[in-house]
């Protein structure tokens, strides 16, 4: 007898398929059968380089509209899947709501890109197949169904996680990346190109909280992971926003968002 969705079938297919050119297609093919999905995105990110776009799928086209121009030229930095790379997060199955931060859909990024792709929902599972690189398969709810992820959406996500992480670290154990990738070093970065663009200089204090506020952290959020009070956070704002010659977050995305791409050789 069929099982249900034929599941079962289309993880055999995909299994089969992982040292062919389909497998991206088979295992969306899976998951599909799994669970509602509206899109996926399966990205590849690296210690000294930008991503790479593994597969994509979508139905409403904003979803990847500003993916290869916006996202992976430098507002992948701002993003907080990104961030699980960089903390090197156990592998698993991740939920936006639960790893963004505290005002992540008050901020300027989730505006200026995340918002645009009209994504309401955002799962992912990470793996490391090789060292210095995680791949992300990422799926998403969109307006093409206009609902979230239903508990035993997750739940079901969960139970496959195991699978679905075995899987990546076998289809991409071949990736390469070297180097480290530290915030300090995007700090320096940032530090070097708002004094040559700019002729502003930032302490290394105002550029780390630049870009943790770029990221959606409120005040006591960034007081929390550097050690430091709320209100000498404040302080710190106040002085960078001074030295920029601005008044507000969106000033400080469209001042340093076009500093953020940088390349290989840049580090």
């Amino acid at each position: 007898m069929e099982l249900p969705n034929s599941a079962e079938k289309h993880l055999g297919a995909a299994i089969s398929a992982l040292a062919t050119d389909q497998f991206e297609t088979k295992l969306y093919q899976w998951l599909i059968r799994c669970f509602e999905i509206d899109n996926t995105t399966m990205l590849a990110y690296f210690q000294n380089r930008a991503p790479d776009v593994l597969f994509t799928q979508a139905i409403e086209k904003r979803v990847h509209e500003k993916l290869e121009t916006d996202y992976i030229p430098g507002a992948y930095l701002l993003d907080p899947f990104h961030a699980l790379h960089v903390e090197n997060a156990p592998p698993g199955l991740y939920r936006l709501k639960g790893i963004a931060p505290d005002q992540f859909h008050r901020n300027e990024y989730f505006a200026a890109y995340y918002q645009r792709t009209t994504l309401i929902d955002e799962m992912a599972y990470i793996a490391y197949p090789a060292e210095g690189v995680s791949v992300h398969i990422c799926l998403g709810r969109d307006v093409t169904s206009s609902r979230r992820f239903s508990v035993r959406d997750i739940q079901k996500a969960e139970r496959i996680a195991p699978i679905v992480c075995g899987l990546i670290e076998q289809r991409w154990s071949g990736l390469q990346s070297s180097g480290d990738f530290r915030d300090e070093d995007l700090a320096d970065h940032l530090i070097s190109a708002m004094n040559r663009e700019h002729d502003v200089s930032l302490s290394p204090r105002q550029a780390e909280i630049a870009l943790l506020i770029l990221r959606g952290h409120s005040s006591v959020s960034i007081g929390l992971r550097l050690g430091i009070s709320a209100q000498t956070v404040k302080v710190f704002r106040k002085q960078l926003y001074r030295k920029c010659g601005i008044s507000s977050q969106a000033e400080l995305f469209s001042l340093l968002m076009p500093l953020l791409t940088f390349h290989e050789n840049d580090r």
